[in-house]
């Protein structure tokens, strides 16, 4: 683990440019390590976590305590705390890492062209990668074992209020790692809470290849206006879900409930409800929703519905709450439903609920989100769900990666070209 004695200096832009040059090194010298290798060094990352549960649950309790003394939201306690079954889910994730293919040297494609060049695109290591994150101490061990996985060093920094949380959590991915010959250097965790160290890493291009922020909209507001390395994120989890004049009574009750609160404090959580006007158990939704202790914010028509409902305000359609409040609006059809979308979406997860399929098809082709559902929760917007088996985060821009970040999202190629002596005329 990264200290403030082996940096020698205080000075964030120091520490960052010591700890970068030596996650470098690393990188190189991990990206000749076999498939095998870096399977059994993530088992053994895997088995250092359940062997020092005690000493991470030691560590969070003090973050826990903290973030109830600072007033911390109970979505973020909830996104903060761990126990035993979270340790072992983080370190099985770790572990469905390691049984994942390795996508180092994957031939992307082929071709000869007229000069007889055999040319092939395969995929390498993208290098050195930032992740800067909030609460979630899980991220420490899932960013460790994704960027190992692919070939890439990582960075960490994560925030202050899961401080002792990620330190050891790190220790024991950075042990079991190191058991297994992974370059001490390649898993490293920023030795400080300086907040000037977040920009010392955003200024540091030509030093880390690329950023991925996990957290709040501040933070990755901050890290797209500052950075001057490549940014891969999503700014909002605005996630929508449209229950269709067809849909199945049963279903739409289901699905709304668990989109909305199985979680409200991740990103994948349903913040607004469109119910078509057609639909005809929409007081039903409702009521469940309100019965489970969901504050709901809803439109004129809406709010008939219910005398609990409060008036939905303009800034409701564009605010993830990530609590147990909804806006919810009454929709004439799938046009309006598809305007909505387009007008307010963050681009993340958004979901029908029909049992029309034409219907459900055009909505999956025009919805232009990372993530577009049908007749599913919003909750299952998460890599180990679509059988990643981890992932670094949810990107929403368009370039590079798009939706749930995993082992393919962490490389990038390199075109080989094999020849027999040709010299372009």
């Amino acid at each position: 683990m990264a200290t403030l004695a082996k940096t020698q200096t205080e000075n964030p832009t120091e520490i960052i440019e010591s700890l970068a040059r030596e996650g470098r090194e690393a990188q190189r010298r991990l990206a000749l390590m076999g498939d095998a290798e870096k399977a059994a060094a993530l088992r053994a990352a895997a088995a250092a976590l359940r062997e020092d549960e005690a000493a991470i649950l030691e560590a969070n309790a003090k973050d826990v305590a903290a973030g109830e003394a600072n007033g911390l939201s109970g979505a973020m306690l909830d996104r903060l705390r761990l126990d035993s079954q979270r340790i072992d889910a983080m370190a099985s994730g770790v572990e469905a890492v390691a049984s994942l293919p390795d996508p180092v040297g994957e031939v992307i494609d082929r071709s000869t062209p007229p000069n007889g060049l055999q040319l092939s695109r395969v995929r390498i290591p993208i290098g050195l990668i930032g992740i800067i994150y909030e609460s979630r101490p899980n991220v420490t061990a899932d960013a460790a074992a994704l960027c190992v996985r692919a070939g890439n060093a990582v960075l960490l920094r994560g925030g202050s209020e899961a401080v002792h949380s990620n330190r050891a959590i790190e220790a024991a991915m950075a042990r079991g790692l190191a058991s297994e010959g992974v370059p001490e250097g390649a898993v490293q965790l920023l030795p400080t809470q300086d907040r000037a160290a977040v920009g010392a890493m955003l200024a540091a291009a030509g030093l880390i290849d690329m950023i991925v922020p996990r957290g709040g909209k501040s933070l990755v507001e901050r890290v797209q206006k500052d950075a001057r390395v490549p940014v891969l994120a999503h700014l909002d989890g605005i996630c929508h879900t449209y229950i269709h004049e067809a849909a199945d009574p049963a279903m739409a009750k289901e699905l709304a409930l668990n989109a909305k609160l199985r979680r409200t404090g991740i990103c994948g959580a349903m913040e607004t409800l469109l119910i078509d006007s057609n639909f005809s158990e929409a007081k039903g939704v409702v009521d469940a929703l309100l019965e489970q202790g969901c504050e709901i914010r809803g439109d004129e028509r809406i709010l008939a519905l219910d005398s609990r409902i409060q008036a939905a305000s303009s800034e409701d359609w564009d605010t993830e709450y990530l609590d147990s409040i909804l806006s919810v609006a009454m929709v004439d059809g799938l046009d309006e439903a598809l305007a909505h979308i387009a007008a307010h979406s963050s681009g993340h997860t958004d979901a029908i609920v029909t049992s029309d399929d034409a219907v459900a098809e055009r909505f999956l082709a025009e919805v232009d989100s990372a993530i577009v559902m049908h007749n599913a929760s919003t909750q299952f917007a998460d890599g180990a769900e679509f059988g990643l088996g981890a992932e670094i985060g949810i990107a929403t821009g368009r370039l590079h990666a798009r939706g749930p970040v995993a082992l393919e999202g962490l490389t990038t190629y390199k075109w080989q070209a094999r020849g027999a002596g040709q010299a372009r005329p």
